[in-house]
């Protein structure tokens, strides 16, 4: 299914973050036909790195997680690499933002070191997750249930948490967004069908 209409956040400090835990899901997401939009820390250049040892390429961001917030986003998606997890996990702005989400019953995915963005706003209590396995003791500490899966779909608390372990498990993590969108979008349509056709009143 078509993803037009639909724009995804993504989170992400300026250094750290594993370059292809950023690009695929964006790639992904932008073939689907949805719009993506990266906020980092600041406006300069996000500085990735590869398997968090080689330098990766400089992305540029869209904004800052302080210029947005949920409305007008569909889902929001925090990339791993242990630098970037680390530092987005104690930002107030990071976490201000995947709480909204939440709040607002709107998809949140994390992958590999990602998930330490939702022990520390709370969000994996009582949640189905996966990670980077040596998060597993973060996780269940923060109340959680720790699942050895590629991709881990949770929709019990009132909103999708799409969580996977590694930027081997990407293809899952991003075919599992782009469902839950797509989920999204035929309820939608769904609900517009039950209510029937809407009457226009013509002005005399």
């Amino acid at each position: 299914m078509s993803l037009d209409g639909k724009h995804v956040l993504v989170l992400t400090t300026n250094y750290g973050t594993e370059q292809a835990e950023l690009e695929k899901p964006m790639a992904v997401l932008r073939e689907a036909g949805a719009r993506v939009t990266v906020a980092a820390r600041k406006e300069t250049a996000v500085h990735t790195v590869v398997s968090d040892r080689r330098p990766g390429a400089d992305v540029r961001p869209d904004t800052t997680m302080a210029g947005v917030t949920a409305d007008g986003f569909d889902a929001v998606i925090v990339p791993g690499g242990t630098v970037n997890a680390d530092r987005l996990r104690t930002d107030g702005e990071a976490i201000r933002l995947v709480s909204a989400f939440a709040a607002a019953g709107k998809p949140v995915a994390a992958i590999c070191h990602g998930p330490w963005l939702l022990v520390d706003s709370g969000l994996a209590r009582d949640r189905e997750l996966t990670s980077y396995p040596s998060l597993r003791t973060d996780v269940e500490n923060a109340g959680g249930r720790w699942l050895d899966r590629e991709v881990v779909v949770d929709t019990s608390g009132g909103h999708a948490l799409i969580t996977s372990r590694r930027p081997g498990d990407l293809d899952a993590f991003a075919a599992a967004i782009v469902q839950a969108l797509s989920t999204e979008a035929l309820n939608a349509g769904a609900e517009r069908a039950a209510a029937g056709p809407v009457a226009f009143r013509r002005e005399e």
